[in-house]
C-alpha cells in the first residue's frame, strides 16, 4: 500500500536536441523556437527549449513510471519555470501527498518537481489512480 510521505525515485533525463525537436514534432507545434536554433537565438535565447506538452509528456511519463502500467493519471496540473534547452539534465523528484480508498483503487496524489541547473522547469501535482495494493 502506497503511504503518505513516500518517497518516488528520481528520473533524471539528458535533454538532447533531438529529444526537443522530437517532441515539439510529436505534439504537432512547429513554433520555430522549438527546432530552429537562429529564429530562438533572434527571439533572445540562447538556443532551442522545450515545449509545454512535452513537459506534460514527461511529467506522466515520470510518474507512470513509478505507478506502474495499470495507473491511470486523472488529474495533473504544473506550473512552468525555467526553459529546458538542449544538453539540461530535467531531473524529477517527488513525493505522495494523500492516498485514499475508492472502490478496489488506490487514489494517490503527488507533488513534484523537474529542474534543472537553471532551477524549477516545471511544479507540480498530480492523481493517480492504482490498483489497491499495486503501488
Amino acid at each position: 500500500m502506497t503511504t503518505v510521505g513516500e518517497v518516488l525515485p528520481e528520473l533524471a533525463v539528458t535533454m538532447t536536441t533531438t529529444r526537443i525537436v522530437a517532441g515539439a514534432l510529436a505534439t504537432r507545434d512547429f513554433m520555430p523556437v522549438h527546432h530552429d536554433r537562429d529564429y530562438a537565438n533572434a527571439q533572445g535565447a540562447p538556443d532551442i527549449f522545450m515545449n509545454i506538452m512535452s513537459t506534460n509528456a514527461w511529467c506522466s511519463r515520470y510518474l507512470t513510471d513509478w505507478a506502474g502500467p495499470d495507473a491511470m493519471v486523472r488529474n495533473l496540473s504544473i506550473r512552468l519555470g525555467a526553459p529546458v534547452f538542449p544538453g539540461a539534465v530535467l531531473r524529477f523528484e517527488g513525493a505522495v501527498t494523500a492516498v485514499s480508498a475508492e472502490g478496489d483503487e488506490e487514489v494517490v496524489e503527488v507533488a513534484f518537481t523537474a529542474a534543472t541547473d537553471l532551477g524549477a522547469h516545471a511544479t507540480g501535482t498530480a492523481v493517480l489512480t492504482v490498483p489497491a495494493g499495486s503501488i
